[in-house]
């Protein structure tokens, strides 16, 4: 390709990182091969909230060009923009936003459109979704009233004209329209009903109906995954086996990603989501395209170092100092399976016991927004947070009660390993009680963990469970992740002793199950494979941990040479870039406008 091609995000991350499309976007942007290769790149969203003044519009690192809701104008798109907001009645805050790899230095300044859609004029929209129905068969009338639909929906249009108005349209360009999930998908759409011959890929983040199923099944991924396999065998696709999906707004808007020119999917199990929500997937152009993870090269004197501040932590906080301190950082959501570590952490109780060694796991995770620092502090006065919690805010809301519950059982019959849940975003001892070392980071639980577990029941690639793997720590997650399959693919299928595979979805023999039996696989089922497999995971961490320096430091070096070839600069050469220029090379039949 002899031109740089620019590349539009439609993704709901465009001011700041929420979950795993915010850090893809952050290991983009700050990739030297991804830079180098495009010549523009521009982030498209609708504006979630009119509070707060202009300096705070793009969030941090950002600054606001244009902002019809603050009246500020410092840029000459302005009579652009106005005639765009006069026919859509819509608002449009319009900027940069800077993003930095504080190890690399690594910098780059995408452009954000934000469009307020709030008070959008009905008429253009109206026509916009009749042109989904007659074009794609979206029925748009019977989503209408999920807000996360519509206002997708109405971003389409206005976003398509703003990227004309800014000059990213422009005749013998190339511009490439990606949307990160279902959210972006009305924009890629208005995008392919343009003149302009824009290119369009689906990054598939996940397959959103597949997780419904998961997480709705009491069977999890241990009846899902073997029937989805099954039902290939077979031909059959979700509706067959499921049910009728379609009447889900996100299985209408994740159906019509087969009308783009390309699909990148961040998975194995992604790729085989898709290809059984509707037969004409198979023809699809999906490209495997996994994640990054870090890859920060450190010495056995920093982890040891962090190491040691995690165990002065556990020994403030219980009064005695651990042999190991394992790790959870992650959303408290039900994909996660947090009970699963739990199971594990059951049998390795009996092998510490047997050993005199201890341990301690720091669950790091919370369902709701980061806590005050005086009611933080004011609750380890009062009852020792985090290691005694009480129902309500300011601390457990309902799901964290719920798993604090778990906690509190398995804390009760435990006689080696304790754990700890710390409902808070952040780690440091502003935002964590004054029993916190001083100058503890967020870095040195990934630094200082001996063990991170990552037992989703629904992964589609899961970069969190890998991060402890350049600095030595063990990580263990599921076999449906799709980090897994990039494990494998970089070492090239071998065993290495700094990643452990659970695979919840082995049957015991039961493999040849027909359909209908698998889909009766429940929570009894479940249970019992769960037993079986966590026993094996904890006798395979146990053994693996290390005892002593050498074999510390053997870890920390096997971690980072698997790392290093499974960062952002490899995933952009490898995997994004060639799926980009493969968009950009499909041809369309469209009369390109001047």
């Amino acid at each position: 390709m002899t031109q740089k091609p620019t590349v539009v995000h439609v993704t709901h991350e465009a001011v700041g990182k929420i979950g795993g499309i915010g850090a893809v976007l952050d290991g983009l942007f700050t990739s030297k091969a991804y830079l180098d290769a495009t010549a523009r790149n521009i982030l498209v969203s609708p504006l979630f909230s009119t509070e707060g003044d202009v300096s705070s519009r793009l969030g941090p690192g950002g600054e606001v060009l244009y902002s019809s809701i603050d009246g500020y104008v410092k840029t000459s798109y302005v009579s652009s923009f106005r005639r765009i907001e006069s026919k859509y009645n819509v608002g449009i805050v319009y900027g940069r936003r800077t993003f930095l790899d504080p190890l690399t230095q690594i910098k780059s300044s995408p452009e954000i459109i934000l469009i307020d859609i709030t008070r959008m004029e009905q008429g253009p929209l109206n026509e916009f979704k009749a042109s989904l129905f007659f074009e794609y068969g979206i029925k748009s009338n019977a989503f209408e009233n999920y807000w996360e639909f519509e206002q997708y929906m109405r971003l389409a249009m206005p976003a398509i004209a703003a990227l004309k108005a800014i000059g990213a349209a422009e005749k013998d360009s190339n511009t490439v329209i990606v949307s990160h999930e279902f959210m972006g998908m009305p924009t890629a759409l208005a995008a392919k009903l343009d003149p302009f011959d824009f290119k369009t890929v689906f990054y598939a983040h996940e397959v959103a109906p597949m997780r419904r199923i998961v997480e709705g099944h009491q069977g999890h991924d241990t009846m899902f995954y073997n029937v989805l396999r099954k039902a290939h065998q077979q031909d059959l696709f979700v509706n067959d086996v499921f049910g009728d999906q379609t009447s889900y707004f996100k299985y209408a808007l994740v159906d019509a990603a087969r009308f783009c020119d390309n699909i990148l999917a961040v998975g194995d199990c992604v790729v085989d989501e898709l290809k059984f929500l509707a037969p004409e997937f198979e023809l699809a152009d999906i490209d495997l395209t996994y994640n990054g993870i870090p890859a920060y090269e450190i010495t056995l004197a920093e982890k040891k170092q962090s190491r040691d501040k995690l165990k002065d932590y556990c020994q403030n906080l219980l009064g005695w100092r651990p042999d190991f301190v394992f790790s959870h950082v992650t959303r408290l959501v039900l994909s996660k399976g947090l009970w699963r570590d739990l199971r594990v952490l059951e049998h390795m109780d009996k092998e510490f016991l047997a050993q005199g060694k201890t341990g301690v796991l720091l669950v790091l995770s919370t369902e709701t927004h980061r806590r005050r620092d005086r009611d933080i502090y004011d609750m380890e006065a009062a009852y020792n947070w985090p290691v005694a919690h009480r129902e309500g805010m300011p601390d457990l809301s309902g799901g964290e009660a719920a798993y604090y519950a778990g906690v509190q059982e398995f804390n009760a019959r435990s006689r080696s390993i304790k754990a700890i849940f710390i409902n808070q975003f952040g780690f440091s001892r502003q935002c964590c009680g004054h029993r916190m070392p001083y100058d503890m980071e967020f870095m040195d639980i990934r630094r200082g963990s001996d063990a991170e577990f990552g037992q989703s029941i629904y992964e589609p690639f899961g970069i969190a469970q890998l991060e402890p793997l350049c600095f030595g720590g063990l990580c263990i997650v599921t076999s449906i992740c799709g980090c897994a399959g990039f494990v494998k693919a970089v070492t090239g299928g071998k065993d290495v002793p700094n990643v452990i595979f659970a695979d919840y979805t082995e049957l015991n023999g039961d493999s040849g199950l027909e359909i209908e039996h698998m889909l009766k696989i429940d929570r009894e089922y479940r249970n019992k494979i769960e037993r079986k497999i966590s026993q094996k995971i904890a006798l395979e961490i146990c053994a693996r941990l290390p005892h002593n320096d050498d074999e510390s430091y053997r870890l920390l070096r096997s971690g980072f040479e698997i790392a290093k070839h499974m960062g952002w600069e490899a995933v952009a050469e490898n995997y994004v870039l060639k799926s980009i220029h493969k968009a950009v090379k499909k041809t369309h039949s469209k009369v390109v406008q001047a």
